[in-house]
C-alpha cells in the first residue's frame, strides 16, 4: 500500500487529484488557515454545505462539493487538539486519516490529497504527524483498493520532510 502514497512540495487546491482533504474543524467554520484558504477558493456552494452538515466529530469526515476548485469534491475532517499526546491524540488523528480514505472510496474518488492535519493551529508536533499519518493512510489503502493514490501535498519544507522520513520509515528505506 506505500507505494499508492506520494508526498510532494506544492499548492494543495492544485493538486490533480479527485479530492482534496480540509484539516477542519468540527463545526466546520473555515475561518482561517488551510480551511479559510479553501473555501474562498472554492466558493460559496462550500460554505452553503458545511452550514447545512453542521457539526463532524473529530476523527470522521465529510464531503461537500469543491465548488470552483479543480478537484471534484473536499473532504473535511476535524483533527485532534494536541494536549501532549496523552488524551488519545494518536488514534483520533489516525481515524481523520482512515476517514477520508473510506469517504474517498465510498464517492468514487480514486485519488486523494491531503495537508499535514493538525500540525497548525491545532499544534499537532508535524514529526509525531507523519509517523502516525502515513501508517493509518497505508492501513486504510490495504481496505480500499479503489483509491489509487494519495498524495501528501505540504508546502511547509518541515512537513515535506517529516512526511518523506516517515513514508521512507515506513518502505523500510534510509530517508
Amino acid at each position: 500500500m506505500l507505494e499508492r502514497i506520494e508526498v510532494t512540495a506544492g499548492d494543495l487546491l492544485a493538486a490533480p487529484v479527485d479530492a482534496i482533504v480540509n484539516a477542519a474543524n468540527e463545526r466546520l467554520h473555515h475561518g482561517g488557515g488551510l480551511a479559510r484558504a479553501i473555501a474562498s477558493a472554492a466558493g460559496p456552494e462550500l460554505v452553503r454545505e458545511s452550514r447545512e452538515i453542521g457539526f463532524v466529530p473529530t476523527g470522521q469526515a465529510v464531503a461537500t462539493t469543491a465548488g470552483r476548485l479543480p478537484q471534484r469534491y473536499v473532504l473535511h475532517t476535524p483533527g485532534p487538539l494536541w494536549r501532549g499526546g496523552g488524551e488519545g491524540e494518536p488514534e483520533l488523528l489516525a481515524d481523520c486519516h482512515r476517514s477520508v480514505v473510506a469517504l474517498a472510496a465510498q464517492l468514487g474518488a480514486r485519488s486523494l490529497a491531503l495537508p499535514a492535519i493538525s500540525t497548525g493551529i491545532f499544534g499537532y508536533p508535524v514529526g509525531l504527524a507523519a509517523e502516525v499519518a502515513v501508517p493509518a493512510t497505508a492501513e486504510a489503502l490495504a481496505r480500499h483498493p479503489e483509491v489509487e493514490r494519495v498524495r501528501f501535498c505540504l508546502r511547509e519544507a518541515e512537513a515535506h520532510q517529516a512526511f518523506a522520513r516517515a513514508l521512507s520509515a515506513a518502505r523500510g528505506q534510509t530517508p
